[in-house]
């Protein structure tokens, strides 16, 4: 499961860095790359992520693969910021991409018991209820963390979640809740499982048996 420090210190001089690059001062380099959007979104700089993202130079759905693919509102999400998450929806970035186990924001802010976060995602009619790789649901991450206000929460807005997809598609609205990209690779590792694969597999098909026997 993903971890949620996005920095480490420099050997070299202490400072805090990312991908080994230092991102301390607000200072923009030269050119802007995906990554100082991630830096400043990570740390929490709303000033630096609005000015970024007004220059239009970064795109804000790009996966940082050294970061197992999360995206700026993966860590906007992982760090409790809902208006970061609120002003990267508003520049483009889509709530229904996930991260290379099939995580999404939601799955994120639920692992580290971020309940502002999850309401906002909500409001902004991202799927609630959106299984990872291994079959977990972001309420499921909540339960599994300890944090029962947001598991609460996911109860209730799964149901709304499912019922909003419902009444769009009687109506006929277009939807944004796949990543085409990672249900590729999804399907790519269904044909060809890495070795650990057969693990989680029996491992998630007892899991799923002792909950049927419970019942």
């Amino acid at each position: 499961m993903g971890c949620n420090t996005p920095w480490r210190s420099c050997s070299a001089c202490g400072r805090a860095s990312m991908g080994g690059r230092h991102f301390g001062s607000r200072r923009l380099p030269e050119e802007c790359s995906m990554t100082e959007l991630h830096e400043a979104v990570a740390v929490g700089d709303y000033d630096l992520v609005k000015k970024i993202l007004r220059a239009g130079h970064c795109d804000p759905n790009q996966k940082d693969v050294d970061w197992h693919d999360r995206t700026p509102l993966h860590w906007a999400a992982a760090k409790g910021r809902s208006d970061l998450v609120r002003l990267l929806v508003d520049h483009g970035a889509r709530h229904c991409l996930r991260s290379d186990v099939g995580w999404t924001a939601a799955h994120f802010a639920a692992e580290a018991g971020k309940l502002r976060v999850l309401r906002a995602l909500h409001s902004l009619h991202a799927a609630m209820d959106a299984a990872d790789l291994f079959g977990d649901t972001p309420r499921r991450l909540a339960e599994i963390y300890g944090h029962r206000e947001c598991s609460k929460f996911l109860e209730k807005a799964e149901v709304e979640s499912r019922n909003y997809r419902r009444k769009a598609a009687l109506r006929k609205i277009p939807l944004d809740q796949r990543d085409e990209d990672w249900e590729l690779k999804k399907e790519e590792l269904q044909r060809n499982p890495p070795c650990f694969w057969e693990k989680c597999t029996v491992s998630i098909q007892k899991k799923n048996g002792k909950k049927k026997g419970k019942q």
